[in-house]
């Protein structure tokens, strides 16, 4: 397991993990609205901002920005070790619920950063959960795109990259169908 990276203010952190034997750890509406008001709760607490987010039924994604001093590290600990409990306690499960403790990738570089805002809202699609970005509510591709009003999102980062909701619509969809055709050319060639 590679070591978690120095938490620096001003960092970008992708946070991620998913459910033990790639099982469900949102079973329910309301389980997802549990994470993303704790996720709001705590950026704010701990002087983070999130970029970009998107939780899917066996596993989530989230790009935080640290703001402050406090390690952006602590999010996915407070949030998961909540819903942890919460999920044990409705559910009547015992055991791990999640695959390990949860991957954190430093983002280094603005091509990186911005391939991950794409990946991250492409999820959906991309495992064939919805055929269109705007029809999963678990993400802040909506935001992103304005045409929902929440407040999980950097409107001003948004806007530096993207002066219209159109330009990510566009640019979201042609980053899909590139790696469409990656993987069938690689399919092609005899790769996985």
């Amino acid at each position: 397991m590679s070591p978690r990276p120095p938490y620096m203010q001003g960092q970008f952190y992708h946070f991620y993990n998913r459910g033990a034997h790639r099982v469900s750890i949102f079973l329910e509406a309301e389980n997802y609205l549990f994470v993303l008001r704790k996720l709001k709760h705590y950026c704010g607490e701990l002087a983070l901002t999130p970029i970009a987010y998107c939780l899917m039924p066996n596993h989530y994604h989230f790009l935080i920005r640290q703001d402050g001093e406090t390690s952006a590290g602590l999010l996915p600990q407070r949030i998961f070790n909540s819903y942890t409990k919460a999920y044990n306690k409705r559910y009547e499960h015992t055991g791990t619920l999640f695959e390990g403790n949860y991957k954190v990738v430093e983002v280094k570089t603005e091509s990186h950063l911005m391939s991950l805002c794409r990946y991250i809202h492409g999820n959906p699609v991309k495992h064939s959960i919805v055929d269109d970005f705007r029809d999963w509510p678990y993400s802040n591709y909506l935001e992103w795109i304005e045409e929902r009003a929440g407040t999980l999102v950097d409107r001003a980062f948004v806007q530096a990259y993207y002066p219209t909701a159109d330009a990510y619509r566009k640019d979201i969809q042609a980053y899909l169908q590139s790696r469409e055709r990656m993987s069938a050319l690689s399919y092609l060639e005899g790769g996985d």
